[in-house]
C-alpha cells in the first residue's frame, strides 16, 4: 500500500475521532470554560480597617528631629575615625531657577583663574602664522 492511500484511509478516521472527543464527550467545553475563566478578572475585595487617630499617634516634630539626631550619633560615633568630613563647609544655597535657565553656579564663586593661558596664547598664535 502506498503512503498517499493510507492517508486516503486514515485522515478520515482520525477526523473522526477527534471530532467525538471534543465535542461530543465535552473536552472542548472545558477547556473554553477555564480559558475564559483565567481571562475574566476576578473581582475585587476590600476591607475595612478601623479608624485610628492619626494625629495623637504622630510624633511631634522636635520628637523626630531628637530620635533622628540620636541616630546619626550613633552611626557616626566610630566613622571615618572621628573626622569631621564636612568641617568648614557650607550647605549650597537653595533656589529656584526658571525652566530652561542656565544654572552657572554660586555667584560667590571665584572660578578658575585662566589668565595665564591667555598669555601662553598669544606665543602659539605667532607660532602658527
Amino acid at each position: 500500500m502506498k503512503k498517499s492511500e493510507l492517508k486516503k484511509v486514515i485522515k478520515p478516521l482520525v477526523k473522526e475521532c477527534i471530532n467525538e472527543i471534543l465535542l461530543e464527550e465535552g473536552l472542548l467545553s472545558g477547556i473554553v470554560s477555564e480559558v475564559a475563566k483565567g481571562i475574566s478578572p476576578s473581582p475585587l475585595v476590600e476591607t475595612a480597617r478601623p479608624k485610628q487617630d492619626s494625629i495623637a499617634q504622630q510624633p511631634s516634630k522636635r520628637e523626630v528631629q531628637e530620635k533622628r539626631r540620636k541616630m546619626m550619633e550613633a552611626v557616626n560615633k566610630d566613622a571615618y575615625n572621628g573626622v569631621n568630613l564636612f568641617e568648614g563647609t557650607e550647605p549650597l544655597p537653595t533656589k529656584q531657577s526658571a525652566q530652561g535657565s542656565v544654572d552657572m553656579g554660586d555667584p560667590r564663586d571665584p572660578g578658575v583663574d585662566i589668565s595665564s593661558i591667555m598669555g601662553t596664547s598669544t606665543k602659539i598664535w605667532q607660532a602658527m602664522k
